[in-house]
């Protein structure tokens, strides 16, 4: 009954929508048709839907992936921190073997649930809070982060961990926040200039790039 509601309420306050780098995907989102775009924090009826937006970080994953399905075919998948499920999402288009998307707000469980229904896949997702667990179980070939590097605390914390992800293919993309571009041990696989519509949604950022993490 809870997941019926929780399904509902994101289906009535997004929309569909292709207007991204990923044209391929279908996915709901909060745009500026929707109210939520412009509704006050006391009117929202989720805590902060993050979740509802396709953040530059995750399109530079997804378009990667969907241009080099190489990178993950065949492979176990972990997108940590999936939010909308796009980076999952186009890892079992391009044929991973297994997927995982976790994030820890099961609203954007829920709508990476939507989202991979609407494009025809099926996958597994966890709520856990993987972030520090040492080793990361269950071992996953390769590790999707999408624009997680919002808190420069946080941003430190994620970076030393996944540093220790040894054997693991770590694949972040990022639109440039808290100085990752300056951290060593990242490899530039890609850059794409956002659309018009991606700019106004992040004030700033007009491109986005998808890294590989050298793990030594």
């Amino acid at each position: 009954m809870l997941r019926c509601k929780v399904s509902s309420l994101i289906l009535q306050h997004t929309v569909l929508s292709r207007a991204h780098l990923t044209p391929e995907l279908a996915l709901r989102l909060i745009t500026p048709e929707c109210p939520l775009w412009t509704a006050r924090a006391e009117e929202l009826p989720f805590p902060d839907p993050f979740w509802g937006f396709y953040w530059p970080g995750g399109q530079a994953t997804a378009r990667y992936i969907l241009d080099n399905p190489k990178i993950v075919e065949n492979k176990t998948v972990l997108d940590l921190g999936c939010g909308c499920g796009a980076g999952a999402i186009a890892a079992a288009k391009m044929k991973a073997k297994n997927v995982v998307a976790n994030d820890i707000d099961v609203y954007a469980l829920e709508a990476t649930c939507i989202n991979a229904a609407l494009n025809g896949i099926s996958l597994t997702t966890s709520a856990s809070n993987l972030i520090g667990e040492k080793p990361l179980k269950p071992h996953c070939d390769t590790v999707l982060v999408g624009d997680m590097f919002y808190d420069s605390e946080f941003a430190e914390t994620l970076f030393k961990w996944l540093m220790t992800l040894k054997g693991t293919t770590v694949l972040i993309g990022d639109p440039g926040r808290h100085g990752l571009t300056q951290r060593t041990g990242l490899k530039r696989l890609a850059t794409y200039q956002l659309p018009p519509n991606s700019c106004l949604e992040n004030r700033g950022f007009a491109e986005t790039t998808l890294w590989q993490l050298d793990i030594k």
